[in-house]
């Protein structure tokens, strides 16, 4: 089982150092861009609704939804308020159809105890995967970002996610862009430090998620 300790400058460095140790590439980069800043979100059930919120718009509108659901709730929605809340509520937050329904789907299986954030700390990466990915509207990429982002498992590459894929591309000079499986599949040599890898390349792509609203 693994414990909490978030991302912070100094686990990136280590990460970093481990990295650019092995990869002369990774190295190179390093050297002229510098490593990533730490992308540090509180575990809990707040950052899942705001990791499934942001999925599939801009960084822009999902901040902008993400602002008006605080101002809804007073402060950052938890799962009773969002479950108490009406359809027109959330809509009027600018919430869809469907992300309304996966986001009450949510605070549902908090309020039931099937999804059992408290624990999340101790469990391991599968099990939160699994736990996760069984909800509605939360794939394999939202799970994914919750454990890097919320619960610091500096091993885990969301291989899925499309600024990382071609900030991979770009390192290697790579002719296309690689696909989810043939990039974890390229970054093996990087365990245990994936996830920091992935944070480096989103910092070269440049790419922001979640993002405040200004």
């Amino acid at each position: 089982m693994m414990g909490f300790t978030p991302l912070d400058e100094a686990r990136i460095r280590l990460g970093m150092d481990e990295l650019a140790g092995r990869d002369p590439q990774v190295a190179g980069l390093r050297a002229r861009i510098g490593d990533p800043p730490p992308r540090i979100r509180p575990p809990g059930f707040a950052t899942l609704l705001q990791i499934m919120t942001a999925q599939q718009i801009s960084v822009r509108a999902a901040a902008a939804i993400w602002r008006r659901l605080e101002v809804a709730a007073g402060a950052a929605p938890d799962h009773d308020w969002l479950a108490a809340q009406t359809v027109e509520t959330l809509r009027a937050c600018g919430m869809g159809y469907r992300k309304i329904a996966h986001a009450q789907a949510l605070a549902r299986a908090v309020q039931a105890g099937t999804l059992r954030l408290d624990r999340h700390h101790e469990a391991s990466e599968a099990e939160i995967l699994a736990e996760i990915t069984a909800l509605p509207g939360f794939g394999r990429w939202s799970a994914e970002i919750y454990l890097l982002f919320a619960l610091g498992r500096a091993d885990v590459l969301p291989a899925g996610d499309l600024a990382v894929q071609v900030g991979y591309q770009r390192l290697r000079g790579l002719p296309s862009r690689p696909g989810e499986r043939e990039l974890r599949l390229a970054t093996e040599g990087w365990t245990p430090w994936r996830g920091v890898g992935a944070l480096f390349l989103w910092h070269y792509y440049g790419a922001t998620t979640l993002e405040a609203a200004e």
